[in-house]
């Protein structure tokens, strides 16, 4: 019975350790990654927050066009009843303790479209809002695309210096054989044993790249930095290629940011508006039911409806001023945008150089990894028939390792560039990587 209990404890301690182990981990892939990225990324949820603050702003801008509804009860003591005199005679007019209550409706009429152009301009601002929210969400994702494809790079980093190290483990084994055999100096097998620990210096710098890389996914993610990641190569972005000067137009016209400018510039318009009413009439209707107890009153209770006209007709030239802010806020967006404009076309031929660069770089260091290997295949049989030198094999091993670091930095670069080249024109990487 106790035999059969341990048994018991030993098989649930090792599932427990196989589900918790990162090799059980399930496998991130790109287009998940960017899902969970852009949902749960705490810089989102900011932006979001502040969509829905500004969406409260609209409600109560709103509020102003619809009619305001009001009433009051209250209760009156009065040290002296109200008397008037009428020639020696006096007569009471209320009573000296007494209650009332109203109720009324208030109700904008015109004002020169001022308040429907506030309501509108917070519309407008609402809109910046969530196109911000936009572009915030996509720079995410390209921050965690990039940091993905660096991630897929360090593990093909770790299984480049992985394979050097066990090419200089074989390499150490036959110097050894040889070094007994009397066939090479001690120089060389020395040589061996230097190049095989800088080897595996190598390993364990790419590994800890890989840790680091795999802390960063998580906390774009908000999980734990220690959680474990298995990520998967992602299929080919989906997109058009299209060239240099028709993604330039497509991003002055997709791009949030430019997006944003063009929905402020709209909502100052309003804005103007708005304070330009301030110059001319306010028409408003009141409506109300009015009741005071006093029972030397015919009617205590009375009924109204008033039309009432306001103006404004000198407030310190503040409305002129406000006019004045609104004109140079409005200069300076247009000169923001010219700028972004040309910020844009620059970032767009930096990326579609990088894309084009890595490209030819992919066809160079492909081939390159099939003649280094040649070349280590042939330096080794010469090294091992005693004809060859040492030094050839150990340099063949770092040339091989060179053409396949230098073939995948080339892959993960146009990966990265591609990424960047999408942005840039202004289309959600979510929908690219599905």
């Amino acid at each position: 019975m106790g035999l059969h209990r341990m048994s018991m404890v030993l098989l649930q301690a090792l599932t427990v350790t196989c589900f918790c182990s990162p090799a059980f981990a399930e496998p991130l892939s790109l287009a998940e990654g960017l899902k969970l990225v852009t949902a749960e990324n705490r810089l989102v949820r900011i932006r979001e927050q502040e969509e829905k603050t500004s969406e409260a702003d609209t409600l109560v801008a709103r509020a102003r066009l619809l009619p305001n509804a009001y009433g009051t009860v209250g209760q009156s003591y009065l040290n002296h009843r109200p008397t008037v005199r009428l020639s020696n005679l006096q007569a009471p007019t209320s009573q000296d303790t007494y209650y009332s209550y109203s109720a009324g409706v208030q109700q904008l009429l015109f004002d020169f479209w001022g308040t429907l152009s506030q309501y509108e301009a917070s519309i407008a601002l609402l809109d910046t809002k969530r196109l911000d929210t936009k572009r915030t969400r996509n720079i995410v994702a390209l921050d965690f695309a990039s940091l993905y494809f660096d991630a897929l790079e360090s593990e093909k980093l770790i299984a480049v210096a992985e394979k050097e190290k066990e090419s200089l483990e074989g390499h150490l084994q036959v110097a050894r054989d040889l070094y007994r055999s009397g066939v090479i100096t001690k120089n060389d097998l020395l040589q061996a044993e230097v190049k095989l620990s800088d080897a595996k210096q190598k390993l364990l710098t790419a590994q800890n790249l890989r840790r680091i890389n795999g802390a960063r996914i998580n906390t774009m993610l908000a999980r734990p930095t220690s959680a474990p990641v298995e990520l998967i190569e992602p299929a080919p972005a989906v997109w058009e290629a299209i060239s240099l000067e028709v993604a330039a137009d497509t991003a002055e016209k997709d791009r949030p940011e430019v997006q944003m400018v063009d929905t402020t510039l709209k909502g100052l318009g309003f804005e103007e508006t708005a304070r330009k009413s301030e110059y001319y009439p306010r028409f408003t209707a009141q409506g109300g039911y009015n009741y005071m107890e006093n029972q030397y009153q015919v009617y205590e209770g009375i009924w109204s409806l008033n039309f009432l006209m306001s103006i404004n007709f000198f407030s310190g030239a503040s409305t002129k001023a406000e006019l004045d802010k609104i004109k140079s806020r409005r200069m300076t967006l247009l000169i923001q945008r010219k700028k972004l404009v040309e910020d844009i076309r620059l970032e767009l031929e930096k990326y579609y150089l990088d894309l084009a660069n890595a490209k030819e770089r992919i066809v160079v260091t492909k081939s390159a990894i099939a003649q280094s290997e040649e070349n280590l295949r042939i330096n080794k049989v010469r090294y091992a028939e005693g004809v060859g030198l040492a030094l050839d094999v150990t340099d063949a091993i770092a040339l091989q390792a060179l053409a396949e670091t230098n073939y995948y930095r080339s892959l993960y670069d146009y990966c990265r560039s591609e990424a960047g080249y999408i942005y840039a024109v202004g289309k959600e990487l979510r929908e690219a990587y599905q």
